[in-house]
């Protein structure tokens, strides 16, 4: 169990000899303790990955984090890194968005309630009332911002003015069934997350169940991917599948399919909570 002076560092930067070992020395000098680290050397990109969980000895806590922040810096300077250090305490504050359709915001509230999923949840907007009730029983403020073509960009507006003021981290697409434009794609780059069946780019459009059913498939399943202004080719965070067969019917299929949505969404969030995730061009880096 993580203590309340752990911290989690995440670095990414062209790879060379020497990153791992200029990254354990200065927390060799600090007296920091490592208490988890993996690494990656994609032959691709060129690109080296890392993200290393540790804790400062008893002693001297608050000089050896201020230090080591200054060290990190300077070692991100020199290496060209994409470096960042965050405590485990500090929990990322997620915004999530929903239309009229609930399975997953019910389960990513739940999973927060019952500390599962290590995320603080500020507000949840959507562009219907429905699951104000909801939101209500579980004490979060509930947004309701009406969407149309017209009112679009006013509306993405007093959503960008809700992340500035809860200081948002991180926004969920929990079946938001609206496209976001790019202002807003751009603003919070890297940083919003959806989830959609694993049918795409079969089966687009309403009922998508109902396709896949016509069909005969086999297998359905969900995508959880970071948002980008290509509709649906963001970076992939998270996929899981489940088998069907053939008795099984459209309301079965649906059923299934929303609980692995459930299930890959809140992967996907817990591990971007907890720094696990680093983008890497059009792919992520997924340490778990």
């Amino acid at each position: 169990m993580a203590s309340t002076k752990d911290h989690i560092l995440t670095l990414s930067c062209p790879d060379r000899p020497g990153i791992v070992h200029a990254v354990t020395g200065v927390l060799t000098r600090k007296n920091l303790n490592i208490l988890d680290a993996q690494q990656f050397s994609d032959p691709s990109s060129k690109k080296f990955f890392m993200r290393v969980h540790y804790e400062p000895v008893a002693t001297q806590e608050t000089e050896n984090d201020q230090d080591a922040q200054s060290s990190f810096a300077q070692l991100a300077k020199d290496m060209s890194m994409d470096l960042s250090v965050r405590p485990v305490a500090k929990k990322p504050r997620v915004l999530i968005m929903v239309s009229k359709i609930g399975h997953c915001l019910n389960h990513l509230l739940f999973q927060q309630a019952t500390n599962q999923l290590p995320i603080e949840i500020p507000c949840i907007v959507s562009n219907h009332p429905d699951f104000e009730p909801l939101a209500t029983r579980y004490n979060i403020p509930f947004h309701h911002l009406p969407v149309s073509a017209e009112t679009k960009q006013q509306q993405e507006a007093e959503i960008l003015k809700l992340i500035d003021s809860n200081q948002i981290d991180l926004v969920v697409l929990a079946r938001y069934m609206q496209v976001l434009s790019p202002g807003l794609c751009s603003a919070m780059s890297g940083k919003i997350i959806n989830i959609h069946h694993s049918f795409l780019p079969s089966f687009k459009g309403a009922k998508p169940y109902h396709q896949a059913y016509d069909r005969g498939v086999k297998i359905i399943g969900a995508t959880a991917h970071f948002v980008t202004a290509d509709l649906d080719e963001g970076p992939i965070i998270e996929q899981r599948v489940v088998r069907v067969n053939h008795g099984m019917s459209p309301k079965d299929l649906t059923q299934e399919g929303s609980n692995v949505e459930s299930q890959t969404l809140a992967a996907a969030v817990k591990w971007v909570a907890e720094e696990k995730v680093i983008l890497n061009g059009h792919k992520t880096i997924v340490f778990n």
